[in-house]
């Protein structure tokens, strides 16, 4: 069922046209994104649903989720969990934007940076962040969700965030849902492969951060890069 079923003056599309976007509720948003509901079911019970589904992590949980997964939510599909997902990440690169990029100039920079995105993760994600020569993160890139293999993480995917904002170094990151911050073998070897991939690109890696409920692990403080 679509928004257009609602009485005149009660759509939140109108409202938010006639008051802001600041007067309406998260469901109320959320509907405006998805459009219209399915068989049985109004978009706004619909996106009040989705709201209740994630008030314990909150709405950017969304984020952290494949996007195949979102869309496997009754009622999402493929076109409205882009339209939603899209939505929200230019909402982040916003806030972003306004509070400026933060300065990564130390492995404890790296912690605070992931640690709210990652707390309530159970799989392993990784992450890129080139920064400039003056440690300001010019982006995050999550590139790989799931175990640390070659199949899923791969230097090319790597240094693509890297080399298409003109970082002049990167620091590579990836949390540990077991909540213990102490690398694998993998990590080690993985580590050692995007350093030397590194070297060859001009573009240094200048740390390896392992973020955890218990703490973090950073490679070049324990002079392993």
């Amino acid at each position: 069922m679509p928004l257009s079923d609602l009485p005149h003056g009660e759509l939140p599309r109108e409202r938010l046209l006639a008051h802001g976007a600041a007067v309406l509720s998260d469901a109320e948003l959320l509907a405006v994104l998805l459009r219209t509901g399915r068989t049985g079911e109004h978009v706004l019970d619909l996106a009040r649903g989705i709201v209740a589904q994630f008030r314990e992590e909150g709405l950017a949980a969304i984020l952290r989720m494949p996007a195949a997964e979102f869309a496997r939510i009754p009622g999402i599909g493929g076109a409205k969990a882009a339209t939603v997902l899209a939505a929200l990440e230019l909402g982040r690169r916003a806030y972003a934007g306004t509070h400026g990029m933060p300065h990564l100039n130390e492995a404890a920079d790296v912690m605070t940076l992931l640690s709210a995105r990652c707390h309530a993760e159970r799989r392993e994600h990784f992450f890129v962040l080139p920064l400039s020569a003056k440690n300001e993160l010019l982006m995050l890139a999550d590139v790989s969700t799931g175990t640390l293999t070659n199949a899923l993480v791969h230097p090319r995917e790597v240094f693509e965030p890297a080399i298409r904002c003109g970082a002049a170094h990167v620091i590579v990151a990836h949390n540990h849902p077991s909540g213990d911050p102490m690398p694998s073998a993998e990590d080690h070897r993985l580590t050692r492969s995007l350093y030397e991939a590194g070297k060859l690109l001009g573009i240094p890696v200048t740390d390896h951060v392992v973020v955890a409920r218990d703490g973090f692990f950073s490679f070049a403080e324990e002079g392993l890069l």
